[in-house]
């Protein structure tokens, strides 16, 4: 019992925590914080349940994996994602937030994040495709049915109106844009109602 609980064999020590993933969003010394108040126990007493909790509370962490290796070292990685979006407050400052709606970093925002437009905002943006998003210049909604994306700097506007229906308006909006016959020389879809686009 005292080998494999007290001796310092097992014991966990801030240099025995391997740390991964993070980026400039999610610092490492932020996940190092988490997993750091484990040490001094036993790696048999260490809680990977509990460190995982914890680090799947910080905005713009998608995943947290913690594996023990025996006899006193702890592997932590996380898979952190970049913004979702960019909110613009009142006073001009921007701010950032996850796909969750979550403010990464932890920076003061005004109370528009519980605005129904940003939610259905975020809704529309992290659903739609990775290779829609790269293509986003800005994102603009006056009410929740009026998110409007513009893509490749100005050359295409979408109004998407609200979240509903995405899967076909998001089908609506790539045959549009991506065959030259049907978008012809114009620069906006709307696919507020999608089936007249």
């Amino acid at each position: 019992v005292w080998l494999l609980f007290f001796s310092p064999v097992f014991r966990l020590e801030t240099g025995g925590i391997q740390v991964s993933g993070g980026n400039e969003w999610v610092s490492e010394e932020q996940i190092m914080q988490i997993a750091g108040k484990q040490t001094g126990k036993s790696l048999l007493l260490v809680s990977s349940d509990d460190v995982i909790d914890q680090l799947d509370d910080i905005p713009g962490v998608t995943e947290a994996k913690v594996s023990k290796q025996f006899p006193n070292r702890l592997r932590v990685t996380v898979r952190a994602q970049r913004p979702a979006a960019m909110l613009r407050a009142s006073d001009g400052s921007m701010t950032a937030v996850d796909s969750k709606g979550r403010v990464l970093n932890s920076v003061d925002v005004d109370q528009g994040l519980s605005d129904q437009a940003v939610h259905e905002t975020l809704s529309i943006l992290g659903r739609l495709d990775e290779s829609i998003r790269q293509r986003i210049s800005s994102v603009s909604a006056q009410t929740k049915d009026s998110i409007t994306t513009v893509l490749d700097g100005g050359n295409y506007t979408i109004v998407w109106g609200d979240s509903s229906d995405l899967k076909l308006k998001k089908a609506v909006v790539d045959k549009i844009i991506n065959d030259p016959n049907v978008i012809g020389d114009k620069h906006q879809v709307d696919v507020s109602a999608p089936l007249r686009p």
